[in-house]
Parts: C-alpha cells; structure tokens; sequence
C-alpha cells in the first residue's frame, strides 16, 4: 500500500471527487477543510457535478472546481471521455474519492492520477491505489469522511461544515426579497418544505400552512418558502392553504433561486424550517438557526452540524417504525403527521429568541 505522506506530501495539485448530493456535499466540508489543512501548499480541486458544484463556490478552501458532465452511464461516452480529457489537464498527484461510487474510481484511474484513495466500496478496489476499509456500525455522514481522510494519515479538525455567502449573492437575495414585499424591521422565517429522496421525508403541506399562518399571527414573522423548480408545486400549495390575510406575508421563492442566491436568502432567515435536505445542511453551514424535521430518515447519520455560534434543534415523532428509510410511506405516514405544527412553532420560537446565529451576526441584514 502506499502512503498519502511517501512521495506525495508536496504535490502541487489534490484532487477531490465531491459527493453527488446536496446535504453529503456539505456534510463533507469538514473533511475538505482538513485535506486543505494536509496540504497547505497545494492546489485543492474539487470535481463535482453541477447540481452541487455552487457548493464550493461558497468556501474559501477550494481552489479551483472542475464540472463532471458524465454520470456513470456507459452510453455517454463523450460526456466520459471529455470528464477524463479535463481530469488528465489538471495533472493532479493525488485523488481523493469521498463518493463510493465505482464511476469515480474509474474517472480517476482513466485520467492518470497516480495516488487514488477512497473506501473499498462498490468493487472498485483494484482501481484504488489505498483502499480504506469503511468504518463499522452508523456514525455522521460528516464523520464517515472524516474517518476516510483519517485513515490516510490527515488529522482532523471540528466537525463543522462553514460557508459564507458572497456579497454579490447578498446584494441579488437582498434585493429579490425586497421586490417581493420583504419588511427587514420584521423577523423573516424561510421554509424549506421539498426533500429530494422522497415523499416520506415531507413534512404534511397542511402543517406547513398551519405553522406559516401561526407564526405570521402570533410573531409578526414574514415566511419564505424556497426550494427548486421541482418543490414549486408544493410551495403553491402551501401558500394557497393560507388563508387571508396572511397569505400576503408568505414568499414563494421556490425554482427562482440557484444555490448562491439560496444562501443569501438563508443567511437573511432569523430561523430556518425544513425537512431533512440539502438545504438544510446549507443553512446549518451558514450559521442558521434551524428547525430539522426528521421523519424516516435517521438524524443520527445526517442531522444538521451546526457551525460554532449557531444552533440546530432536530424534532421527531417516534413511533415504532421509524427510521425506516424509505422513499414512500406504505402505511400512514405516522412519523410525520403526529409532528405537530404547534411543536414546530413552539421550537421555531425559542429560536427566533435566541441569540441570531453567524449568519446574521456577519452582516447578512
């Protein structure tokens, strides 16, 4: 086996495969950080796909981000062969592959990176030149990471994904907000109700509007619904659920943000509503309060990580069938229906109490 410190410790270029979702991307900045750390003196690329490549855009230890066209489907050749082309360019020393996927080994190995290194996963480990072996039993996403670049020889720092929004991101949320009726003197609550891996993750649409309508009553608060063109029709449906008048204090943002803009929206929230998704790592990241809804998914591998200043409150209903990771309910949906809007409000005002969380605190008002 080789070691990440023989022959490699003053490589001028570190390559980092991303994770393909969202919330994984954010969950492993710490891990990121700490190879930056590692090699101080070297140029940290991070490839990813551009669903989550903003991600970096809003971190100041990458260096340079490289798009991955190809997504492992063998009939893309070209979008395969121009991945490699583009790979093989930055001449990287080493690879550091925080997805288990066997594309990403295969990418790498085809564009000449000498050191490869990742856990021995999916059947890739004849193209690895360090396979790591996958930690036993359930620890955080971030940790799982973490272990990765531990075992080879990194140390590791906080648990803590950071990121920072841009100004010019600032100024285009600020302004967007504002255009949509935004009263900066009020405390703003952003919601997000969508969640990539399946309905069972959602939080009910009625409870949403339930807790819109009791916080623009009992608080004064101004709510922003956010989320990506496929969440628009759910946010709709929220907002139609509130009744007048106040329905005009609810926002819908969702489909009219990319990622950067998304986070300065966030940064702006006094509190931050969601279901576990990506965004809500974004927001736990930024600083954030946050309000995270877990239903059947497990909060101990993926629950926010609040960075040093902020707070992260997880809120689940336990009933005996969860976590049952599915995508679907296939019975009544119990997890999430018996998580009341009163509890979530309840939680949500605390946080607004609080003190204001980095994001806040930086400027983002």
């Amino acid at each position: 086996m080789h070691s990440t410190n023989s022959g490699t410790a003053g490589a001028e270029r570190v390559l980092v495969f991303s994770p393909n979702w969202l919330g994984d991307a954010v969950m492993a900045l710490p891990a990121i950080a700490d190879v930056k750390r590692h090699y101080a003196d070297a140029r940290l690329i991070v490839a990813a796909r551009r669903a989550v490549a903003d991600v970096f855009r809003l971190t100041a230890d990458v260096d340079e981000i490289l798009l991955l066209e190809w997504g492992g489907q063998w009939r893309r050749r070209r979008s395969l062969a121009e991945d490699i082309d583009h790979l093989r360019a930055r001449d990287a020393a080493i690879a550091l592959l925080l997805p288990n996927s066997f594309a990403s080994a295969w990418l790498a190995k085809q564009a000449g990176v000498p050191e490869r290194l990742g856990y021995a996963a999916d059947l890739r480990r004849p193209l690895l030149s360090r396979a790591v072996a996958r930690p036993k039993g359930s620890v955080h996403q971030g940790e799982y990471y973490q272990h990765l670049v531990r075992a080879l020889g990194m140390k590791t720092g906080p648990l803590e994904p950071i990121l920072t929004v841009p100004h010019d991101a600032t100024h285009v949320a600020r302004s967007l907000l504002t255009s949509r009726g935004w009263d900066v003197s009020r405390p703003l609550v952003v919601i997000a109700p969508g969640a990539a891996y399946g309905t069972a993750k959602r939080w009910l649409p009625g409870h949403y509007a339930q807790l819109v309508t009791m916080l623009v009553k009992s608080h004064g608060a101004q709510c922003v619904l956010v989320g990506s063109a496929g969440d628009a029709e759910t946010t709709h449906w929220i907002r139609g659920l509130v009744a007048e008048p106040e329905r005009v204090d609810v926002i819908d943002l969702a489909g009219s943000t990319a990622l950067p803009t998304l986070a300065g929206v966030i940064a702006a929230a006094h509190v931050f509503v969601s279901n576990d998704s990506g965004a809500m790592h974004v927001a736990s990241a930024l600083g954030v309060p946050v309000a995270a809804l877990f239903g059947p998914t497990r909060e101990y591998e993926t629950r926010p990580q609040p960075r040093s200043g902020g707070r992260a409150e997880v809120l689940i209903h336990p009933v005996w069938c969860r976590p049952c990771m599915l995508r679907e309910c296939p019975i009544d949906h119990r997890c999430m229906k018996g998580l009341t809007p009163e509890r979530v409000c309840a939680t949500v005002t605390e946080l607004m109490a609080g003190p204001k969380g980095p994001a806040l605190t930086e400027g983002a008002l």
